[in-house]
């Protein structure tokens, strides 16, 4: 197989043509470093367009697969270790057994997070693998390259140690979704059904992006909702649009200094539910809780109104259910305005989205907020910034024709970016 050959798999599978070259480029890269007998993957990033914050607390979320992503290559050992190449920097981790529960940094953590899980989960299945990765998604960006990275080990290792033959991994892993769940759950160090939690990579992150990475349609927007996840809606893109993708420039880095400003952000949901808990018969989720009956958010706001809970005065507690009620509400309006192909009412949404992660979230940098600005002022049909915020990137919609042009004219790093194709094996 050549690169060239992997990229035209992956235009069958819905990849925009515009991305064939580089696709290909991934692909000649990692087969420079390839083991034996290698096996290939595709693993996208993911673009949040609506559902800011809303998946850990049982919200919903419109997103799709991003275009771009990571190269895998991968084949079995005859011993138990695990060695991980990343094709263009040449950085290279190698993880004996006895190595699982060390401190690693950078990227070695989330190969150490994922080999580390799938050994306790699956104490029989223990083969070492031989990985090499290429990824042309930007780290730190709001695309998620942190948990594709994630999805990526874990289904190599669930592959090359036939895993998903076990009939623990079949008990708990029944379809796409149930994977995507399992593999956000490596990542938050949560349980999933019978497997066992541990301590993650650190925060305290849903499963939006996984359910985009294994469940998402190419050229296609997906709705999910979670606690339970499930498909809530999927409708295609609009012809004559594209979205153009723009990093800001700020990394946030979910395990480096962001991770504390991103956990009080769920740590926000988390009290919300708690003091629900305490007061009304028990929820398994915020939505869950609001969703109740007709009068359970004001029941909640009372509550609120009367709590004292430490480091979240009742105005903060308030913001982020405001937050809460206003962002899961725009999914469905989303859908339905992007199925009509509603331009008006997606500005409308857009731009309130926007507003309410500066004013109520806070998680706002001014290299956001000014690129969502200056894609308005160009003509973007709308624009707003994704993923968990304090950096990383801002989408926009526009027409298609002019997709390059507005790119060219918005940001040196913007690049058009139409929704791929999920996880697949070339």
């Amino acid at each position: 197989m050549t690169g060239a050959d992997a990229a035209a798999r992956l235009l069958v599978h819905g990849l925009d043509s515009s991305e064939q070259a580089a696709k290909a480029a991934s692909f000649d890269a990692v087969l420079q470093h390839a083991p034996a007998g290698a096996r290939f993957w595709w693993v996208p990033g993911r673009l949040e367009v609506f559902g800011k914050h809303t998946d850990y607390a049982g919200g919903r979320t419109l997103v799709s697969a991003l275009p771009r992503g990571f190269a895998v290559a991968a084949a079995r050992r005859t011993d138990d270790t695990i060695a991980v190449v990343d094709a263009r920097s040449g950085e290279r981790v190698a993880l004996a057994p006895e190595a699982l529960d060390a401190t690693i940094a950078g990227w070695g953590n989330y190969v150490q997070t994922a080999a580390r899980r799938l050994t306790r989960n699956f104490a029989a299945a223990r083969a070492g693998a031989d990985i090499v990765f290429a990824s042309d998604l930007a780290q730190a960006a709001g695309m998620s390259s942190s948990s594709a990275l994630i999805v990526s080990m874990a289904t190599v290792l669930v592959r090359l140690r036939f895993i998903d033959r076990t009939d623990r991994w079949r008990q708990n892993i029944r379809s796409a979704l149930d994977a995507a769940g399992y593999f956000a759950c490596i990542e938050n160090g949560m349980s999933f059904g019978t497997l066992e939690g541990d301590r993650g990579v650190g925060t305290h992150g849903g499963s939006e992006d996984h359910a985009a990475m294994l469940a998402g349609t190419a050229g296609h927007l997906s709705a999910f909702a979670f606690t339970p996840m499930r498909r809530i809606g999927c409708t295609p893109l609009a012809p004559g649009w594209a979205f153009v993708i723009a990093p800001s420039g700020v990394a946030a880095e979910k395990t480096g200094a962001a991770r504390g400003l991103y956990n009080r952000l769920s740590e926000g949901a988390r009290r919300l539910l708690a003091l629900w808990n305490d007061a009304e018969p028990r929820a398994s989720s915020l939505a869950a809780a609001l969703s109740s009956s007709e009068d359970a958010v004001a029941r909640l706001r009372s509550v609120i109104a009367q709590s004292d809970v430490n480091g979240w005065p009742p105005d903060a507690l308030e913001r982020r259910l405001d937050h809460f009620l206003r962002e899961d509400a725009r999914v469905p309006a989303a859908l339905h305005a992007f199925a009509a192909a509603d331009a008006a009412a997606l500005a409308e949404l857009a731009g309130a989205s926007q507003r309410d992660a500066e004013d109520l979230l806070d998680n706002q940098v001014p290299e956001t907020i000014a690129l969502a600005r200056a894609a308005r002022a160009l003509g973007a049909i709308g624009a707003c910034s994704f993923g968990a915020g304090f950096g990383g990137s801002v989408w926009a919609l526009v027409e298609r024709h002019m997709a390059s042009s507005f790119a060219s004219r918005w940001h040196p790093h913007a690049f058009v970016a139409s929704p791929g194709p999920p996880l697949i094996e070339i």
